[in-house]
């Protein structure tokens, strides 16, 4: 019993202790109006180091870095379009967390759609053009009663 006490109290200073580790980003100004907007246009930046978080979400030193940017661009009046594009234009269209549709996308939006109709296609044409099923022949009745002899559903006669 207080080896399972011993456990439960370690496993809930482990939890403790990590949920006191993980806390949101700081916010690095006094301006909440502007905080919000770099946290609207982060929202939409796909973090480089982490690949599946926003950068607003990331605890990555590079998140963190790009934040800063976002926040003196900001206060240095750009709009975001412009942040973004600056974005874009120094990490490629992989920085947007939501890529636009263009050439160079067309596949990563249509890819998913395309794969889906050729498997139905593929689907259908397997259960199209199956081989009919064989009908079982009937057995004969020398067939039958020595198969009902076998399983001991009948006495064997002697003969």
């Amino acid at each position: 019993m207080r080896k399972y006490l011993l456990w439960g109290a370690l496993c809930c200073a482990w939890l403790w202790a990590s949920s006191a580790i993980a806390t949101e980003a700081p916010m690095l100004s006094n301006d909440p109006a502007l905080e919000e907007r770099v946290l609207e246009i982060s929202q939409e930046l796909r973090c480089l180091v982490c690949q599946n978080e926003t950068i607003a979400a990331s605890q990555a030193d590079l998140a963190s870095d790009l934040r800063q940017q976002i926040r003196t661009k900001l206060q240095a009046g750009e709009t975001p379009d412009q942040i973004r594009k600056f974005m874009v234009d120094r990490y490629g269209d992989f920085v947007l967390y939501k890529p636009r549709l263009s050439t160079k996308t067309v596949l990563l939006w249509i890819g998913p759609f395309v794969l889906l109709v050729i498997a139905f296609g593929v689907l259908w044409r397997a259960i199209r053009h199956r081989p009919p099923e064989e009908p079982t022949p009937d057995l004969s009745t020398q067939d039958a009663q020595r198969a009902r002899q076998l399983l001991g559903l009948t006495e064997e006669k002697d003969t």
